[in-house]
C-alpha cells in the first residue's frame, strides 16, 4: 500500500517503513519523537488492494501517521544577483529547514 501526499509545494509517494524529508510547516516547533498526521487535502492518492482512490469524497478519513526522527538542513543554496554597466552585485544564501519522518502507518 502506498500514497501520495503533498508536503510543502512538492508531492511524494510514501509507503510504511519509509523514510523522507518534508518541509517544515512555516511557525510549529516540531520535537523529535513527536507524531504527524497528514490528512485532508495533503493526501491526493491512496493504493492498495489492487485499487486506486483519488478524490476528496474517496479519501475522506484516510490519515498518514508519521513519526519525526529528526530536523535537518538542506546545503545552501546562492543567489547571485548583478547588473553588468551598474557595478552592482548582491550574494545571498539560503538554507531551507527540513524535518525527517518515517512513515508508520497509512489508515483508512
Amino acid at each position: 500500500m502506498y500514497a501520495i501526499v503533498r508536503s510543502g509545494g512538492k508531492q511524494l509517494k510514501v509507503a510504511a517503513g519509509d523514510v523522507v524529508r518534508i518541509e517544515r510547516p512555516a511557525g510549529e516547533k516540531i520535537k523529535k519523537g513527536e507524531t504527524l498526521a497528514l490528512s485532508g487535502g495533503s493526501v491526493i492518492l491512496v493504493s492498495g488492494d489492487g485499487n486506486v482512490r483519488t478524490g476528496a469524497d474517496a479519501l475522506k478519513g484516510v490519515t498518514v501517521q508519521a513519526k519525526v526522527l529528526g530536523e535537518i538542513r538542506t546545503r545552501k543554496v546562492l543567489v547571485f544577483k548583478k547588473k553588468r554597466t551598474k557595478q552592482y552585485r548582491r550574494t545571498k544564501g539560503h538554507r531551507q529547514t527540513m524535518i525527517q519522518v518515517r512513515i508508520e502507518a497509512i489508515e483508512g
